[in-house]
C-alpha cells in the first residue's frame, strides 16, 4: 500500500538538522563538508550572521570555517577549490537550488549556478529566508511594469517578486561558483560585486551559443573577440577578492591551437581555472563530443600554465571520466545533460574497486586493456559502457529514485513547478543524447511514468503523485509540526525522526507537501505558462513546425524590421539542415515577434 500523500510544510527539529549537518549522506570516501561549529548555533543564526559582509579582518565567527578566500591568494584559492573537482555545469533552467543541493548530496564537490546574465541581478534585493534557512536575491515586484505586476499576482509562487538566485548557505558554502553571462567588463563587475560574498568563485560564460546569449555579445560571441573577454577577465581579477574562471569550448574542431591560444590569453588576464566543453559553436548535443582535440587542449595547456583546467562534454559514465582523466591530464570534470540523465553518477566508489571482479564488478580488465593499448576516444565513446564503472554500474541509483529525490528537493526549497516540471523531462528523455549513446540509456520506469504524464502536471503536488513521492526533505530550525491530509486521506502526525534510507543515501523524512494551487483558482495563468514546454517535450517536430509558420506569418507584418526577418529566414534555414544520421543539425530558437 502506498503512503498516503500529505499536503502542508514540513520542518525538523534543531537537532535533526544538527545531525544532518554532521553526516555526509553519500557514505562515500569523499566528504566535502567542512568542520562543524562547536557553538551549537542556530541554522537561522548562521544565516543572520552570513548578512554581514565578512573578510579576513571581520571573520565570521559562526560559519564554518572557510580559509580559501580570507588567508589565501585567488590563485591558492582557485586551486584548492577546483582540484580533483566533479561538478555540477551551469544549465539554464536546471541549475538551481534543488538540482545543485541534489547534486551535493550524491558526491559533487562544486555547483554552478544557471548562466544569469549580468543585468538581471542589479535590480535584486539580498533577502534572508527564515522559513527555507537560504539567501534569496529578489527582483521585487514593484520594479516590474504595472502590466508585469498585475500577472505576477495572479502566479500562485513569488507574488512578492521574482527569485532569480537561491543559496543555501548551510550545505553550498565553499561549493558555490556563481556563473554569469556578460559582455562588457564594467556591467560583469557590478553583477560580481551584488553577489560574491555568497559565492565561492565567479564564472564567465565563453562558450553557450543560444541567441540569447550570442545576440548580447555574450557567451560564445566571446570566443571571437578575445580583447573583450580578457579585459572581462582582468576586471573582475583585479577588484573580486574570489577565484574568477571561465567557461569556453573548443575553437576548432581539430586543431587545438586556437583553444589554447584564447585560454592562455584569459589566464595571462587574471583567470584562475579555465573549463572547455568539447565542441565547437554550431555542434548539436547529438554529435558526439570531440574528445580528441580536448584531450590535446588540456595536455598542452597544462604542460605550460599552472591554473586548474576542467573538462566538459559527454561523460555519461565513470569509465568515460577516468579515461579522459587519465587521458589529458585535467583537474576536475564537470558534468550537464549526464547528471540529469542520472545525478547519482557524481558517485566515485573505489578507484580501482580494490580489484574486485565480482559479477557487479565484473569487465575492468577491459578498461586496463584500453588504458595500455590507448585505444582510439572515439572508439572508446562508443564501445565501452559495461562493468564497474559502465551504464549498468553498482555505484549507480536507480534513476527513478534520482527524479523522486529531485522532487522532494523542488518541494522544499519551494521551486517553480513550471520549472520543476521542466527539469524533470529533461530527466526522463534523452533526445539530446549523442545518437551512438542513446541505445545505451534506459529510459522505463517502474511506476510506468511518461513524458505526457509529466506534461499533464501544473503544481508540484501533481508531480509528486506522478512519482509516488514519499519523503520530505527538512527545513531549518522548527519541531514537529501536524500534517493534515486532504481528499480521501486521513490526518497524521509526523514527528521529525529520521528515516534511515540505505537504498538512495538521501536525507529522506516521510510524506510531503503543499503546493496544491488549482489552476483554475488562477484565471488559467498556470495552464498558459505550461502549454510551451508541453509541446516542446510532447512533439518536438510539430512545435518546430508551428514556430516556422509563425514567422512566415510574421513576413505580412510591417512589425518586423528587415535585419529582423533577414535573421529569421537565416534561423530557418539553419533549422532545415540534415546531417546523415537525420537528425537537426539547427535547432535554434525563432525570434519572438
Amino acid at each position: 500500500d502506498k503512503v498516503p500523500l500529505l499536503h502542508s510544510s514540513f520542518r525538523s527539529s534543531r537537532q535533526t538538522m544538527a545531525n544532518l549537518s554532521n553526516t555526509n549522506p553519500n557514505g562515500g570516501d569523499h566528504d566535502h563538508d567542512h568542520d562543524n561549529n562547536d557553538g551549537g548555533s542556530t541554522a537561522i543564526d548562521l544565516l543572520r550572521d552570513s548578512l554581514s559582509p565578512q573578510s579576513q579582518q571581520n571573520p565570521s565567527t559562526l560559519l564554518p570555517k572557510a580559509p580559501l578566500f580570507y588567508q589565501q591568494s585567488q590563485q591558492e584559492a582557485a586551486t584548492s577549490l577546483f582540484t580533483d573537482s566533479e561538478i555540477l555545469a551551469p544549465m539554464v533552467r536546471a541549475s538551481t537550488t534543488p538540482l545543485r543541493i541534489l547534486a551535493l548530496s550524491h558526491g559533487a564537490s562544486l555547483v554552478y549556478s544557471e548562466e544569469m546574465v549580468d543585468r538581471s541581478i542589479f535590480p535584486t534585493e539580498r533577502v534572508l529566508n527564515e522559513s527555507l534557512g537560504t539567501i534569496d536575491y529578489v527582483h521585487p515586484k514593484h520594479k516590474f511594469s504595472l502590466k508585469v505586476q498585475k500577472r505576477m499576482e495572479k502566479e500562485p509562487d513569488n507574488p512578492d517578486g521574482k527569485i532569480l538566485l537561491r543559496i543555501d548557505p548551510l550545505k553550498e558554502r565553499g561549493k558555490f561558483v556563481y556563473q554569469m553571462g556578460t559582455g562588457e567588463g564594467h556591467l560583469a563587475l557590478e553583477a560580481a560585486e551584488k553577489v560574491y560574498r555568497d559565492a565561492d568563485g565567479i564564472d564567465v560564460n565563453m562558450g553557450c551559443p543560444k541567441k540569447f546569449s550570442v545576440s548580447g555579445g555574450m557567451g560564445s560571441a566571446l570566443l571571437s573577440d578575445p580583447k573583450r573577454a580578457c579585459d572581462i577577465i582582468s576586471t573582475l581579477s583585479r577588484n573580486i577578492p574570489k577565484p574568477i574562471s571561465a567557461k569556453i569550448r573548443l575553437l576548432d574542431d581539430t586543431d587545438p591551437r586556437p583553444t589554447i591560444e584564447f585560454a592562455k590569453s584569459l589566464i595571462a588576464s587574471g583567470a584562475t581555472a579555465i573549463a572547455v566543453h568539447g565542441r565547437i559553436v554550431g555542434d548539436e548535443s547529438h554529435i558526439p563530443a570531440r574528445w580528441e582535440t580536448l584531450v590535446e587542449v588540456v595536455r598542452q595547456l597544462k604542460q605550460s600554465e599552472s591554473v586548474p583546467v576542467i573538462v566538459n562534454g559527454d561523460l555519461y559514465t565513470r569509465a568515460d571520466i577516468n579515461e579522459l582523466k587519465r587521458r589529458s591530464g585535467c583537474d576536475g570534470i564537470m558534468l550537464a545533460r549526464p547528471a540529469l540523465y542520472n545525478v547519482s553518477l557524481f558517485r566515485r566508489g573505489d578507484v580501482r574497486n580494490n580489484g574486485n571482479n565480482s559479477k557487479n564488478g565484473a569487465n575492468n580488465q577491459q578498461i586496463d586493456s584500453a588504458f595500455e593499448n590507448e585505444v582510439p576516444l572515439s572508439k572508446f565513446q562508443s564501445q565501452y559502457h559495461e562493468g564497474y564503472y559502465g551504464y549498468n554500474s553498482p555505484l549507480l541509483l536507480p534513476r527513478s529514485t534520482m527524479i523522486q529525490e529531485y522532487i522532494a528537493q523542488c518541494v522544499r526549497y519551494k521551486a517553480h513547478p513550471k520549472n520543476a516540471k521542466y527539469v524533470v523531462c529533461e530527466m526522463m528523455n534523452i533526445r539530446r543524447a549523442p545518437t551512438e549513446r542513446a541505445p545505451f540509456l534506459n529510459m522505463n520506469y517502474p511506476g510506468g511514468q511518461t513524458i505526457a504524464d509529466i506534461c499533464k502536471c501544473r503544481t508540484l503536488d501533481d508531480l509528486v503523485k506522478v512519482w509516488d513521492v514519499r519523503w520530505i526533505i527538512p527545513m531549518p530550525d522548527a519541531s514537529a509540526v501536524t500534517e493534515i491530509g486532504s481528499g480521501d486521506t486521513k490526518d497524521i502526525q509526523i514527528t521529525c525522526d529520521v528515516v534511515d534510507s540505505n537504498s538512495t543515501g538521501a536525507e529522506i523524512f516521510t510524506t510531503p507537501c503543499n503546493n496544491s494551487n488549482s489552476d483554475h483558482d488562477n484565471g488559467g495563468v498556470l495552464e498558459d505558462i505550461h502549454n510551451y514546454d508541453d509541446r516542446y517535450f510532447l512533439d518536438p517536430d510539430k512545435f518546430r513546425k508551428e514556430r516556422s509558420e509563425a514567422v512566415d506569418a510574421a513576413f505580412s507584418s510591417t512589425a518586423w524590421t528587415k535585419s529582423q526577418k533577414s535573421e529569421a529566414l537565416r534561423v530557418q534555414e539553419d533549422e532545415k539542415k540534415i546531417d546523415d544520421k537525420g537528425h537537426m543539425a539547427k535547432r535554434k530558437k525563432l525570434m519572438n515577434d
